[in-house]
């Protein structure tokens, strides 16, 4: 037997911003090899099928990429609908075109299913545009990680040529970020979001400047997040500003203007 596999994006994070074709998917699957951020809720729609962790997180234990490839090769031969369930976009940063080249290899027929990614999801809880006319009309995805055995990873140069920036996997890196960028010319007036748990319950938004990054970064919990940067963010930096002015300035301003 010979099934087919599907890696199918999970989204980032609500269950409810699967698309269509992938909530169909998970009901018809006999096999899900899941992220370790797919909600517990989006699991559940696979009622009928074996679920296996196959997960990656910075800093833990992770599952070895080449054995992922290789249980998705021995499911698909046993079973004829198998799904990679994937944070995100399976095509950002989510590793698979490895797990396709084997796929590919093993002679396994294979479809992508596209999910919301973090950036969109960051940008949409923001409600600040990642493009925006007159001001930014490039963006740059970029990581900071490296595997080992990876050529050096240049990710400052794709920052700073970007309009807006979107660093995913960089939270726990901000110190560093905020000085290369820096270091290269960025303006540590640069505005900067740090958004966690996009599209959950539990999310939160920190906004401030390139400077104050590794800061904002403290403020957040252990949760995914990702770091926006760019002019498109300097309105609502600037609306967050006039809104935590405290009563105490503005009764004084009010008392020199009398």
């Amino acid at each position: 037997m010979s099934g087919k596999v599907y890696l199918v994006g999970a989204g980032p994070g609500a269950t409810d911003l699967l698309t269509l074709r992938a909530a169909s998917l998970l009901g018809r699957a006999d096999v899900v090899f899941y992220d370790a951020l797919v909600a517990p809720q989006t699991l559940a729609l696979a009622a009928h099928a074996a679920k296996i962790a196959v997960g990656k997180r910075s800093g833990r234990y992770s599952t070895a990429q080449k054995f992922i490839n290789k249980r998705l090769v021995d499911a698909a031969r046993k079973h004829a609908v198998v799904v990679r369930l994937k944070g995100g976009d399976p095509m950002l940063f989510g590793r698979a075109q490895e797990e396709i080249e084997a796929l590919t290899a093993a002679g396994i027929e294979f479809e992508v299913v596209p999910g919301v990614t973090a950036a969109c999801a960051a940008s949409a809880e923001l409600g600040v545009s990642l493009t925006r006319r007159g001001i930014a009309r490039t963006v740059s995805f970029v990581t900071t990680r490296a595997a080992d055995g990876e050529p050096e990873n240049d990710w400052a140069t794709s920052v700073i040529a970007a309009d807006t920036a979107i660093i995913y996997m960089g939270a726990g890196l901000a110190e560093t970020i905020c000085a290369t960028l820096v270091a290269r010319g960025q303006a540590g007036g640069t505005p900067v979001a740090v958004v966690e748990n996009a599209t959950l319950p539990a999310k939160r938004i920190v906004l401030g400047r390139l400077c104050e990054l590794a800061r904002i970064a403290r403020e957040i919990g252990s949760g995914p997040a990702v770091i926006i940067l760019g002019e498109v963010l300097r309105q609502a930096l600037e609306t967050q500003a006039s809104m935590t002015v405290s009563p105490e300035v503005t009764d004084a301003g009010a008392q020199r203007s009398l």
